[in-house]
């Protein structure tokens, strides 16, 4: 990853014959590479403001890893600063308000559902 001239993020992936391509989000390494780039493929949109795109990515990762931030690390890159990991107590609080917004719709789901029958 890294930014074009007029300081737009480029993201670039490169296969072991040296070809590359470039991509809008991508996810690499591990069994589960397909469907974390099913998933980003499905919920990236554009001009995402960097929390929901940290946001996004930290759910990608949730689809395929156990035990949460101590099976993930996340890198935030902005233009003319050096890249920075977040923290494990940052990647706990956005995984714990992520859990939080997914069980509140699991139960809305489910109360939608019993009030239909």
């Amino acid at each position: 990853s890294g930014f074009n001239s007029d300081k737009s993020p480029q993201l670039y992936l490169t296969d072991p014959a040296g070809t590359y391509s470039a991509w809008k989000a991508n996810a690499i390494g591990g069994r589960n590479e397909k469907a974390v780039q099913e998933f980003l493929e499905k919920n990236w949109t554009a001009n995402l403001p960097e929390g929901d795109a940290v946001r996004l990515a930290i759910k990608a990762l949730l689809e395929v890893v156990d035990s949460g931030s101590k099976n993930m690390e996340v890198a935030v890159s902005r233009y003319g600063m050096p890249m920075r990991l977040l923290t494990e107590s940052e990647l706990d609080a956005i995984i714990a308000d992520i859990e939080r917004e997914q069980e509140e719709a699991k139960k809305e789901k489910e109360a939608s559902t019993a009030m239909e029958t």
